[in-house]
């Protein structure tokens, strides 16, 4: 459909790159196709060439998914050199080739980004926070989950300079205790989303602030946070009327006569209900669960 012949088959039979490229091609055509057969057109011709480097200059989201993580260095700089009106950047899982090196020109020239997604780019370092947080303003989500370089001060910066967030994954980010969780949610109350799964430095002080600070929580994971109890689940109850979801699975100390609160209220939970998690084990140890009368 995108062949185009060096010359017309009939006088009246244009080429496609006769439409205009800025006004059509790029907004109206370009955008419906994958990055990867994008990239291919590139070798068609010189012409085509430039239309996609100016289709590249003008792109609004950039995933890195959409070619594959093994995408190389050179190629990703060469991708987005010229852009600087870039939207949303996801390059998680790109650990393999993604440093500082790469990342800092584009974060530097990019002050719309309001989505970034770094999950799992472990040879990153705090020097990409710092810069994502002079550079982005009006950032509304991020993702660092299983950034183990994320430190107190990193995040200390992106609290400063970004109160605009309403959602941020801090999964398995293990430098990270309670008083930097706590600054983030002081400056940054706008927050409806936040992970803080698998970090064994994260209590209750963290908790009861997050919930303390932010009123329009939505969403909270503490998948396996251990030094997270009762008491503050009950605070999170208080004080977070919109929240709809809760994930506390290996929690060992946040027990029912805390959750049930929430459970009544129709909050999502990621753990069952005593009678029913009892049902589960009779089930899968004897088999026994599906003649019990559920209704008693």
């Amino acid at each position: 459909a995108l062949w185009c012949p060096m010359m017309s088959v009939t006088p009246t039979r244009g080429c496609l790159l006769d439409l205009p490229w800025e006004d059509i091609l790029v907004p109206h055509i370009l955008c419906h196709l994958p990055l990867q057969q994008l990239l291919s057109l590139q070798r068609v011709s010189k012409s085509f060439q430039s239309l996609i480097q100016l289709y590249l200059a003008n792109m609004r989201c950039f995933d890195s998914s959409q070619i594959g993580p093994a995408i190389p260095r050179a190629a990703f700089v060469n991708l987005l050199k010229d852009n600087e009106v870039l939207q949303q950047l996801a390059l998680q899982n790109c650990s393999d080739w993604l440093t500082d090196r790469e990342l800092l020109p584009v974060i530097g020239q990019n002050h719309h980004l309001h989505r970034i997604q770094l999950k799992g780019c472990a040879q990153l370092s705090r020097h990409a926070l710092v810069a994502i947080s002079l550079s982005c303003p009006n950032l509304r989500q991020l993702s660092l989950a299983h950034c183990e370089w994320v430190d107190s001060l990193s995040l200390r910066s992106l609290a400063d300079h970004c109160k605009a967030l309403e959602a941020v994954d801090l999964t398995a980010c293990r430098q990270l205790k309670d008083e930097a969780i706590c600054y983030l949610v002081q400056k940054c109350s706008r927050l409806k989303s936040l992970s803080l799964a698998v970090n064994a430095n994260v209590g209750d002080v963290a908790v009861e602030e997050t919930a303390k600070c932010c009123p329009e929580l939505e969403h909270l994971d503490l998948t396996g946070c251990l030094r997270v109890k009762n008491d503050s689940i009950r605070v999170l109850a208080e004080y977070c009327p919109k929240l709809r979801s809760l994930k506390v699975k290996h929690c060992h100390n946040v027990a029912e006569s805390s959750l049930g609160i929430l459970r009544s209220r129709g909050v999502e939970l990621d753990v069952e209900p005593p009678l029913q998690r009892a049902l589960v084990l009779l089930q899968d140890v004897v088999g026994f669960a599906p003649f019990i009368n559920l209704q008693i």
